[in-house]
């Protein structure tokens, strides 16, 4: 079989919404996939801030059914939502039986992977499987705690996620994507053979994000920024940041921090500003809130140096950090907490410099890249050297294309549920 010129086609049904903005979703499903000739039907929800009607539409090669949807934000109106994203993905049956799929890809979903399996398992096609994140654990994780409005639905919530996983999504599927090569060896310690597992780290469309320049920033010639760009929730602990450039003020007055982002609940932000506020370095931090990429790419871009911390806690060691790519593709001089994947990344590429998850070293690791402009440049060159190497989505996409081809001509362990042996492309063309 010649991978090159093979075309699939395949059903992926995903969290994300329509149009896709997710990179796994739209730039490999939808944009690299498309290109290659391949044909992805789609089972998704509205955005309601493009369009929220639901219903068939073409996308690509294929075409996106797309989830009615309530508006409404009472309770009523928000279980209302999530049972029309069901019934939407109980269109697989009627899908399966009437299409010709090589395949039926599900992203992130759960009571969806069950409808999935169930349709794969009736009209004898290969299902697959992708965990982008530990859902499961993060809702274990908020609820214990306390982070979580509703404690004790959080914890139902994960001990049912958790359960479903590991008792019949995975031993159902043909093969499962994961994060990280730190996510494979955690799920091959929770009974999963770690040869039906391929990790897809995150990865950047490079010509796009050159292509992206917003208006510019306005940054004041006497300051010094220290920019991290990502979600704000108190399960990053990033007050550790706040703590961190209380000590980089004491030597670098002109040193502020810049949060690019916005948290979850009113409470993550709100954690951030008090310890500012305890520590006495209000007027160093700033919150921009939700930015549009090419706007959060400037701040990047404006930045002397860039932070990706991680709490050395189980649920984020198993992360593929986005921020740390887009620092290095955007050039610009990094101090990173030491991480399964941030450690190699910068030891191999020279793009920062690593530190513990202790203040102190923090700190002095930023003020070494303040203190070394040549150096700092040098960083971002070696930074985004490697991206344009390893981490392009198109890399992923060869990765991605690669597994299926790999998994859906040879026989496979652990695949059992399946009545094929030795799978067929159906929809090849040569």
């Amino acid at each position: 079989m010649n991978a090159e010129r093979a075309r699939l086609r395949l059903l992926l049904m995903t969290s994300d919404m329509f149009p896709p903005f997710r990179p796994a979703a739209k730039a490999i499903f939808g944009d690299e996939f498309a290109a290659r000739g391949h044909v992805v039907d789609w089972l998704l929800r509205p955005d309601p801030r493009h369009d929220s009607r639901g219903g068939a539409r073409p996308f690509g090669l294929g075409v996106a059914y797309v989830a009615d949807t309530d508006p409404g934000r009472a309770r009523r109106h928000r279980f209302r939502k999530h049972w029309l994203a069901f019934v939407n993905d109980l269109r697989t049956f009627a899908l399966l039986e009437k299409g010709d799929y090589d395949l039926v890809q599900v992203k992130d979903k759960y009571l969806g992977a069950l409808v999935a399996i169930a349709a794969c398992k009736l009209h004898d096609v290969p299902f697959f499987y992708w965990i982008a994140f530990p859902h499961s654990e993060s809702a274990l994780y908020n609820a214990r705690r306390a982070f979580a409005r509703y404690r004790w639905l959080y914890l139902l919530r994960g001990a049912l996620q958790k359960t479903i996983l590991h008792r019949v999504i995975l031993p159902s599927a043909r093969h499962v994507f994961v994060q990280s090569e730190q996510m494979r060896r955690d799920m091959a310690a929770e009974g999963v053979p770690i040869e039906k597992m391929t990790p897809v780290p995150s990865s950047l469309n490079l010509a796009r994000l050159d292509a992206s320049v917003g208006v510019g920033v306005d940054k004041p010639s006497n300051e010094r920024w220290i920019v991290y760009l990502g979600t704000l929730l108190r399960q990053r602990q990033l007050e550790f940041l706040v703590r961190v450039l209380a000590r980089v003020v004491e030597r670098e007055p002109r040193a502020r921090l810049l949060f690019v982002g916005k948290g979850g609940m009113a409470g993550d932000e709100r954690a951030l500003t008090d310890e500012a506020r305890r520590l006495g370095v209000e007027h160093a931090v700033t919150i921009t809130g939700w930015l549009d990429e090419p706007r959060a790419w400037d701040y990047v871009r404006a930045a002397d140096v860039c932070v990706s911390p991680y709490a050395p806690i189980p649920l984020l060691l198993s992360t593929s950090p986005t921020k740390l790519i887009e620092y290095m593709a955007l050039g610009r001089p990094v101090v990173a907490s030491t991480h399964p994947e941030q450690t190699p990344i910068l030891r191999d590429s020279g793009a920062g410099l690593l530190a513990d998850w202790d203040e102190d070293e923090f700190a002095v690791a930023i003020l070494h890249v303040l203190a070394h402009p040549d150096e700092a440049a040098e960083m971002g060159r070696a930074g985004r050297r490697f991206v344009e190497r390893f981490r392009t989505h198109r890399r992923m996409a060869d990765l991605v294309e690669e597994t299926y081809f790999r998994v859906l001509s040879t026989d496979q362990p652990g695949t059992a549920g399946f009545k094929r042996g030795r799978p067929s492309l159906r929809n090849v063309v040569r």
